[in-house]
């Protein structure tokens, strides 16, 4: 008797589904940040655009949504991955973190608000995108 053995390769590599998973992330991630900061200077929460926002808890409540959204971010980035789904929810945290750091270091010099704020901002891109694939390598596990 003989056992059909299969070769379980990974797919192929698919640079254009890769890049597509990437942006997707990326883009799901600024529109949802705008879009809530949008809502919060509408209804007058925060201050007017262009305005310094030195209140500490509307800084963590902005905080809050944003490491919300790149979890998120990290998530889709894994889920539409056509492999190595940490991979690029880690790229997605390594972008979040550069985009961050540039953004801290415009707001540190034109005094938006709290210093605080923009480095926790860039301090937790990438393990929130961490968090993201690890909850889709979770949930594909159960």
């Amino acid at each position: 008797m003989s056992t059909l053995v299969v070769d379980q390769m990974p797919p192929p590599r698919n640079l254009l589904r890769s890049t597509g998973a990437v942006l997707l992330a990326i883009v799901v991630v600024f529109v949802l940040s705008l879009a809530t900061d949008q809502l919060f200077h509408v209804l007058e929460v925060y201050p007017p655009w262009g305005q310094p926002m030195w209140d500490h808890g509307l800084n963590a409540l902005a905080l809050s949504y944003r490491i919300v959204f790149g979890i998120l971010g990290g998530y889709l980035a894994a889920r539409f991955a056509p492999r190595n789904p940490m991979r690029h929810a880690l790229v997605v945290g390594g972008i979040g973190f550069v985009l961050s750091v540039v953004g801290a270091l415009g707001a540190i010099s034109m005094k938006m608000g709290p210093l605080w704020y923009p480095i926790v901002l860039a301090l937790t891109a990438i393990p929130c995108a961490w968090i993201g694939g690890a909850l889709l390598q979770r949930r594909q596990a159960a």
